[in-house]
């Protein structure tokens, strides 16, 4: 796949997540859940690979917040996931390998760091676990959505498609 190609995607899908997040956000805990974010993360990993699902993800994340439908905690929680998801299927080639990656690397790395990131940008006192909770849930429900889909879309020759 061209670069050309490669960026175009990667504009439609910060798009897509620039506009589905401003919609769709659950609060969970202490944090507000943004499942689709976490679709598009693994998506994006599996299509474009993970230098451009993390760049999507920052961007994502920035467009949000300048928006003020996002927060600072969406930078580190969606960043790192995206970046697993992208590695992990790149090493595996397997998409519930990716799914999980982006659980890690959200749920696990990413609400630790948000937590740690909680004090001196939100001034929010946060036990380095506290984000957890909300954060696997939030990205469980995306990788997992996006790994069925991406498995329909495979068994019709989609991915090929794309690719050319």
């Amino acid at each position: 796949m061209s670069k050309t190609k490669k960026l175009v995607i990667a504009g439609l899908f910060v798009a897509i997540s620039v506009v589905f997040n401003a919609f769709i956000i659950i609060p969970i805990g202490l944090a507000k859940a943004a499942p689709l974010q976490h679709f598009m993360n693994v998506v994006t990993a599996v299509l474009l690979g993970p230098w451009y699902a993390m760049g999507c993800a920052f961007v994502t994340s920035l467009i949000r917040n300048l928006m003020g439908t996002g927060s600072i905690l969406a930078f580190p929680g969606s960043m790192v996931g995206a970046l697993l998801a992208g590695l992990i299927y790149r090493r595996f080639q397997n998409l519930a390998a990716a799914a999980c990656g982006e659980v890690f690397g959200t749920g696990i790395l990413g609400a630790m760091l948000a937590a740690l990131m909680a004090a001196p940008f939100l001034g929010a006192k946060v036990a380095i676990f506290g984000y957890i909770p909300s954060f696997i849930l939030s990205s469980f429900v995306g990788a997992v959505v996006a790994a069925i889909l991406l498995k329909a879309f495979n068994a019709r020759g989609i991915f090929d498609k794309i690719n050319q």
